[in-house]
């Protein structure tokens, strides 16, 4: 297996991404939303934690109809977060920082009042007509945040297609003007200095009619080469949140020119079903063998995977695959070894750093979420308020969406803001926020520094191979190998068990470098592990 990787490769290994979801991180001038001076002024906190990339979620002129992912005008910022003065203030003082920016670039649909969609609804004629996709009669495709995929438009006659919400019309990317419109949002960022983008729903933009593919059509690598393959895009980092089959992966990641730097798949993220709102019984066995697949898969195919468990459209891993009660802080950490010292690039989540969980509402007025308030609708009419109730707090993305809980003052919004907060604060975030973890004898945060800082210390966990060594059911065991260095991490579910350890852990003067029970110092190599114990060696 290949152990010598070009520069390109290795810059892309060294990196490791934050999410900031703007709205909920924190609020800058005390009007309840979080901002871009908010971020400004926690940027001490990243850099305290270890990042060194930031990805910004869409902060982009919009209604809000789907918390900015209805962009209204791709080339400024949205008033609620600050102005662009703000943006290139926050810029450049993550580049003093050397901290890098990622934009989300919003590909598949513009805000239905966006200038584009305002004049293509006029009519047929209207030169931005052919910027969308329109039918006489719907085909039957189903928005992903339920019902119908098409709107009636009654001043042409026509449907729209929207692959999630109604005010989300999507762009019709079989137009070349299309195509240029955004090449040029592209730029217009590029020349502002940001070094890269998180692209949504990326596979969306290339549809097959014929074929009935709502994603990942035959053209989805041209489009990507006409975006990033480019004199002046080739050196961005690139990445995609992509469902499409391996083949076409192949196709559109890599580290040539005009191919995305890496994507998203989500996998692992279903390994209860597709439906996160009814999810089915979680098997660790399973998420394993999902995790040893893509790194096996990527490894062979020379592609660079990404790391990641949360992020802002599915309900907290912990409270999903863990236990988020008793043996929280040992479910995130052990979930954070288990994800984070795989081969790929880590992506950590605000709140994720000091283990947030999932709240409890008992009503549907505390969501704000678009696709949770059409799953409430959908479930009341049939089964009632209870379960309806049961399904949004078990699936929203309100859950990941709350304001991020700095401190346990409830006076105080928990820190986020001076002001009531645009969507209620976690109904734990009194016992579970920053500022108490740091403080705990058992302290997220913490373990989350020393992971990121052994991380960039040691070159077997960037750049090393990857080897599945399990030999217990309920337990994960793997290896990073480059060079004459080696990393052995062990991860346990959620029950105690004896673990088969590798006899060179002995035999070749391996050390423990990183554990979550304290215990695990006093024996190092004992092969009993603790509901989820974790414990990383390295030679």
């Amino acid at each position: 297996m290949k152990t010598t990787l070009s520069n390109k490769e290795k810059q892309i290994l060294d990196t490791t991404v934050y999410q900031i979801y703007p709205r909920s991180f924190y609020d800058g001038n005390g009007d309840g939303v979080g901002d871009l001076q908010g971020i400004i002024q926690k940027i001490p906190h990243l850099k305290n934690l270890g990042i060194n990339t930031v990805w910004l979620c869409p902060c982009y002129p919009s209604p809000n109809a789907d918390n900015g992912y209805d962009v209204a005008n791709y080339k400024d910022v949205n008033p609620l977060f600050g102005d662009m003065r703000d943006w290139e203030r926050l810029k450049n003082r993550l580049h003093d920082e050397r901290i890098k920016i990622l934009m989300d670039f919003v590909a598949n649909h513009t805000s239905d009042e966006h200038f584009f969609f305002q004049e293509a609804k006029k009519s047929k004629d209207n030169p931005y007509h052919e910027y969308y996709i329109w039918a006489d009669k719907p085909n039957g495709w189903k928005s992903v945040f339920g019902g119908s995929a098409w709107t009636y438009n009654r001043a042409t006659k026509e449907y729209y297609l929207h692959s999630f919400d109604k005010k989300q019309p999507d762009l019709n990317w079989k137009n070349q003007r299309v195509r240029k419109e955004m090449q040029s949002v592209i730029d217009f960022w590029t020349d502002k200095g940001v070094d890269g983008f998180r692209c949504d729903v990326l596979d969306f933009i290339a549809k097959d009619f014929e074929k009935n593919q709502m994603y990942g059509g035959a053209l989805l690598p041209t489009y990507i080469k006409e975006l990033f393959g480019r004199k002046h895009t080739r050196k961005l980092f690139t990445v995609g949140e992509c469902q499409t089959n391996r083949n076409t992966i192949c196709d559109i990641c890599g580290i040539e020119t005009g191919k995305l730097s890496t994507v998203f798949q989500f996998d692992h993220m279903r390994i209860c079903g597709n439906d996160k709102f009814r999810p089915k019984r979680f098997s660790f066995e399973k998420l394993r063998k999902t995790l040893v697949s893509w790194q096996n898969f990527t490894q062979e195919n020379k592609l660079i995977p990404t790391l990641f468990t949360d992020n802002h459209d599915y309900p907290y891993f912990i409270s999903r695959y863990g236990d988020d009660e008793a043996l929280r802080y040992f479910s995130a950490t052990a979930y954070a070894c288990a994800c984070f010292l795989l081969r790929g690039i880590p992506f950590i989540y605000q709140g994720q750093e000091y283990g947030a969980i999932n709240p409890y509402y008992e009503d549907i007025s505390s969501f704000d979420d678009v696709e949770t308030k059409n799953r409430y609708r959908q479930v009341l009419s049939r089964k009632g308020k209870a379960q309806a109730v049961q399904e949004i707090n078990v699936g929203s993305r309100d859950n990941t969406r709350r304001p991020f809980a700095w401190n346990g003052n409830k006076d105080e919004h928990f820190g986020f803001s001076t002001a009531t907060p645009w969507l209620q604060s976690h109904t734990r975030a009194a016992d579970i926020n920053l500022e108490d973890d740091t403080r705990a004898q058992f302290s997220v945060f913490a373990f989350y520094q020393k992971l990121l800082a052994l991380r960039k210390r040691h070159t077997c966990l960037r750049y090393g191979n990857f080897t599945d060594i399990t030999q217990n059911k309920n337990a994960f065991v793997y290896e990073r190998v480059y060079g004459n260095k080696s990393a052995v991490i062990v991860c346990n579910y959620n029950q105690a068990q004896s673990i088969s350890l590798p006899k060179k852990l002995v035999e070749k003067g391996y050390s423990l470098v990183l554990y979550n029970y304290p215990k695990r110092e006093e024996a190092p190599f004992c092969p009993t592990f603790q509901p989820f114990e974790t414990a990383v060696y390295i030679r």
